[in-house]
């Protein structure tokens, strides 16, 4: 099973679950546990190979990695911790795995909050792709994943949240990269039936109108969505949204949360 971490609130019996992105790990979480913690049940998970399960999962995964098998880590978490339904709380990569995971077990996701969303891979984001298959197996993926972090957040105020995810990146191997690169060549036909497909479920994406390379997309989605999503847009802002802009982000995702399932809220 994959690492866990809980910070539980007696006078809760909600949950919301925290997932990060690929080459991150739970310690990106740091500006949301204080406040969510106030008012839910708060479980934050290492992926495969990040953080604390890197060492957990040596040997037990050998096989290439498929979205269903990462969507199933994550209930086999919930199962074990009689989780019955939780908010979900994502960013970048870990906002596909949520999505996964509700297609498969609808009844286990409350709501889905989905930060830095991916759901479609623009011309750039493709030959970013094609660049890191050609030199996965010969370059030190530490450089690519640094190419990747500067073209994905380029600006200056994007500086924190670029260094935190290389850091965190420094914790993986070479293997366990590419098994999640490989990742990629599943992702196109998932992304689209994501796109076509409205689940019956809350939803809010919340994006740096910065995130030049995936709020696009975000914005059609959400206008062909509408009975179930709600898009939040923060400005000054790029792709980790829960990093640069914590305060806001935290504040927009509780209100959102707090009126589940009873009312979509208003921005």
């Amino acid at each position: 099973m994959i690492n866990y971490t809980l910070y539980r609130n007696d006078n809760s019996t909600q949950w919301v679950t925290f997932v990060h992105g690929a080459g991150g790990s739970s310690s990106i979480w740091f500006k949301q546990i204080r406040d969510f913690q106030k008012q839910y049940n708060v479980l934050l998970l290492d992926l495969r190979g990040h953080g604390k399960s890197q060492s957990i999962l040596k040997t037990r995964f050998k096989q290439r990695y498929s979205f269903p098998d990462l969507a199933n880590d994550i209930l086999e978490v919930l199962d074990f911790l009689k989780i019955k339904s939780s908010h979900f709380v994502g960013i970048s990569l870990g906002t596909i795995l949520i999505r996964q995971l509700a297609e498969m077990y609808p009844s286990r996701v409350q709501s889905m909050i989905l930060g830095g969303a991916i759901l479609k891979m623009n011309f750039r984001s493709q030959i970013l792709m094609r660049v890191g298959n050609l030199f996965k197996y010969v370059m030190p993926y530490l450089i690519l994943y640094k190419l990747f972090a500067f073209i994905i957040m380029p600006r200056e105020n994007h500086k924190q949240s670029r260094l935190l995810f290389i850091n965190e990146a420094k914790q993986l191997c070479q293997k366990e990269f590419i098994k999640w690169f490989r990742l990629t060549a599943q992702i196109n036909p998932v992304l689209k039936w994501f796109r076509q497909v409205e689940l019956n479920i809350p939803t809010l994406y919340v994006m740096g109108n910065e995130d030049y390379m995936f709020l696009p997309s975000v914005k059609a989605v959400v206008a062909s969505h509408f009975k179930s999503s709600k898009l939040y847009v923060i400005e000054n802002c790029g792709h980790v949204v829960n990093v640069e802009q914590a305060a806001v982000f935290n504040t927009a995702v509780l209100l959102f949360m707090q009126l589940v399932p009873q009312k979509m809220p208003t921005f």
